[in-house]
C-alpha cells in the first residue's frame, strides 16, 4: 500500500518512559502501545487507556513541523482533515466566506474553537467519506484542501473525478521522532500486549524504529502475539502489506472506538 492516509491523529508526565528492550512498565496490566503526536492528543489517549485498566505505552511516530502556508480563500469550498490543521488556519488568521467542510467530528471541533463555522461532516469520517458526501455538490466548484504532507490521495483523486477543481496546501509535514521506537523494543521482547495504528503512517514509522534498532523481525513477531487495532481500511491494508496482522478494525474512525475494540479483546 503506497497512497497517503492520515484518517482520522504526550505523556505529559503521565506516563514513565523506560525505552530499552527487556524493560518494561513496572504496572500491573496489559500494556498498549500509542503512537499518536506528542502532544494533547497522546495525553487524553494515556488516559483513555488508563480508565480501560491498561498500562498505555506512549510511542510519538509522528512530529508536526508546520509550513507556514496558508490555504487559498477564494474556493467555494476548503477541507480540513485534522485538529492540526484547524489549529494552524485559526493561528494564520485565515479566513473564508465559503462552506468548511472537516473530515470528523475531532476536525470539526477544533474548527469551530477556532471560530469558523463548519458547513460539511461526512457520516463517514474518512477521506472516501467526504468524497462520497461531496461527489454531487462539487462539479465545476473550486475546492481548496488545506492538510498535512501524507494526506490520502483518495480525497484528491476522487473531487478530481467528481469534477471539481481541487488545490491543495501543505501546512505542515510530518516526521519521524529520533527517540521513537520504544513500542518497537517491547514488541520484540514479548513485552506488548496490544498496539493501536492510527494511519499508514504510523505503521510505517514503527516498523522504520524497529529497523533502526536492529529488532524488525522481532518485532513483527511479538505483534503476531499482541492483539493490533487500525483505524480504517487504508491503515489496515499498510498494516498487512507490511506482514502486520491486524485483528480489530472497529467500524467508527475514532481512537476512542479503536482503543476499547482493542482493549476488549486482550486476555485479562
Amino acid at each position: 500500500m503506497t497512497s497517503r492516509d492520515s484518517d482520522a491523529a504526550d505523556d505529559s508526565g503521565a506516563v514513565s518512559a523506560e525505552t530499552d528492550a527487556g524493560v518494561s512498565d513496572r504496572r500491573e496490566g496489559p500494556r498498549v502501545a500509542v503512537f499518536r503526536p506528542d502532544d494533547d492528543r497522546l495525553a487524553e489517549a494515556a488516559s483513555l487507556l488508563e480508565g480501560l485498566e491498561v498500562v498505555p505505552i506512549p510511542d510519538p511516530m509522528l512530529a508536526i513541523e508546520p509550513t507556514g502556508e496558508r490555504p487559498r480563500s477564494d474556493a467555494e469550498y476548503a477541507i480540513l482533515t485534522s485538529k492540526t490543521g484547524a489549529e494552524l488556519v485559526g493561528n494564520s488568521g485565515w479566513r473564508f466566506d465559503g462552506t468548511i467542510c472537516a473530515i470528523g467530528e475531532r476536525t470539526a471541533r477544533a474548527l469551530r474553537g477556532e471560530g469558523y463555522e463548519v458547513g460539511v461532516v461526512p457520516d463517514e469520517f474518512s477521506s472516501a467519506g467526504l468524497v462520497a458526501t461531496l461527489r454531487e455538490r462539487v462539479p465545476g466548484r473550486r475546492i481548496e484542501v488545506a492538510r498535512s504532507d501524507h494526506g490520502s490521495s483518495v480525497l484528491l483523486e476522487g473531487l478530481n473525478a467528481a469534477g471539481a477543481y481541487v488545490h491543495e496546501t501543505v501546512l505542515y509535514s510530518l516526521a519521524r521522532p529520533a527517540d521513537s521506537g520504544r513500542s518497537a523494543a517491547m514488541a520484540a521482547a514479548g513485552e506488548l500486549d496490544g498496539a493501536l495504528f492510527t494511519s499508514s503512517l504510523t505503521v510505517g514509522n514503527f516498523l522504520a524504529a524497529a529497523r533502526e534498532r536492529g529488532v524488525e523481525p522481532e518485532a513483527l513477531d511479538g505483534l503476531d502475539d499482541a492483539v493490533v487495532g487500525t483505524i480504517g481500511e487504508p491503515t489496515r491494508e499498510s498494516a498487512e502489506a507490511a506482514g502486520i496482522r491486524v485483528d480489530v478494525v472497529p467500524e467508527a474512525a475514532d481512537f476512542e472506538a479503536l482503543a476499547r475494540a482493542v482493549v476488549s479483546r486482550l486476555d485479562r
